[in-house]
């Protein structure tokens, strides 16, 4: 009896479990959508598009971040490959998993001559960056979820935050973690230490990020126009609600992009301030306004990175008079020179042992 390989049972199921959370979504949604519907009519046009504007500002300041980080241990781009890389990437969240946008950028990467491992370690401290600094700033929300009017518990979540989220950032403590989660998984340890004008750089797009995707759910919130607390309490629930929701679903591996987890918690945290019809439209309608962005960004990046051959084959390559790189490994350096930015002076800071830094 053939024996089926193990990664593929461990695929079956994780399919089998998004699928199932899917479904266990749409069909809490298909039971209210008299109610869900009513609280979509409230939003308007305005508030549409501002959210929908707060939407994108996140996946740029995210391959802002991402492209600090890998400049930073030694292979620097230019924003239109970065973006062409990131963004196409980004569509290997949507499947169950937890490797495969990795996976597609690390492969794009390869024609820049940018080291597998390198994309690799780089998409792996963008994840785990981003997961913190996203906990970071939901922090305050987190007594929330177990205490409506616990106001005491926010005020120490929100002093608790700011000195946690340095200590994090601390470019010692984290090369610490990041060598102590290579060796775990078995990998050679970073060429060199991120410097701490990285680390802050990258933190604080990240931070952006998830800010300007907390502001979308607070937009889209205020435009339901039902809250039974004050304003502040309300920006607090949906800025902060939505960064804690979204960080932590970013551990649900086995769920493509985390469907169902950010939205659970999201309406366990905005329907005591609103109702949970209220709360289930809000995360109906920023879930379509993510996925749209990623959509829009990737077709975007793929556009550019198809005419730039970064995910054309080697026999298109050949067919349009392109040299390769296994047959002119010169002018696929110039190609990819071109491509990065590198110049001479930072070919010879490389060499010398200081690769540059920074965005």
């Amino acid at each position: 009896m053939t024996r089926v390989p193990r990664h593929k049972v461990l695929n079956a199921l994780r399919i089998a479990l998004a699928v199932l959370v899917v479904a266990a979504v749409a069909l809490a949604v298909y039971r209210n959508w008299a109610e869900v519907s009513a609280d979509l009519r409230k939003i308007s046009g305005g508030s549409m598009l501002l959210a929908a504007a707060l939407v994108a500002v996140a996946p740029v300041l995210t391959v802002l971040g991402w492209r600090v980080i890998l400049t930073d241990l030694g292979s620097p781009l230019h924003l239109a490959p970065a973006g062409g890389i990131y963004f196409v990437g980004q569509l290997g969240k949507y499947v169950p998993g937890s490797v495969w946008s990795i996976v597609a950028q690390a492969e794009m990467g390869t024609r820049l001559r940018i080291p597998r491992a390198r994309s690799a370690v780089a998409g792996l401290i963008t994840i785990g960056l981003a997961a913190v600094c996203g906990f970071a700033v939901g922090l305050p929300a987190l007594p929330l979820l177990f205490r409506r009017d616990d106001t005491q518990s926010v005020v120490w979540a929100v002093l608790l935050a700011l000195p946690l989220f340095a200590l994090v950032l601390w470019p010692r403590l984290l090369n610490w973690g990041i060598g102590l989660g290579l060796r775990l998984l078995r990998r050679e340890p970073l060429e060199h230490s991120l410097s701490g004008r990285a680390v802050l750089l990258s933190g604080l797009c990240f931070v952006g990020a998830w800010l300007a995707s907390g502001a979308q759910a607070w937009v889209l919130v205020r435009a339901v126009g039902e809250s039974t607390v004050s304003p502040e309490r309300l920006a607090l629930l949906s800025v902060c609600g939505f960064a804690l929701a979204s960080s932590l679903a970013m551990f649900a591996v086995v769920l493509p992009a985390g469907v169902g987890a950010r939205e659970g918690l999201l309406v366990l945290l905005l329907a005591p301030a609103t109702s949970t019809s209220a709360a289930t439209a809000v995360v109906v309608l920023s879930r379509f306004l993510t996925v749209m962005s990623d959509v829009v960004f990737a077709a975007a990046g793929w556009a550019w990175a198809r005419s730039h051959h970064l995910i054309t084959s080697r026999a298109e390559r050949e067919h349009d008079g392109l040299p390769t790189e296994a047959d002119d490994p010169e002018g696929a350096a110039t190609d990819r020179d071109a491509l990065t930015g590198d110049s001479v002076g930072d070919e010879a800071r490389r060499a010398s042992g200081h690769t540059p830094s920074g965005g």
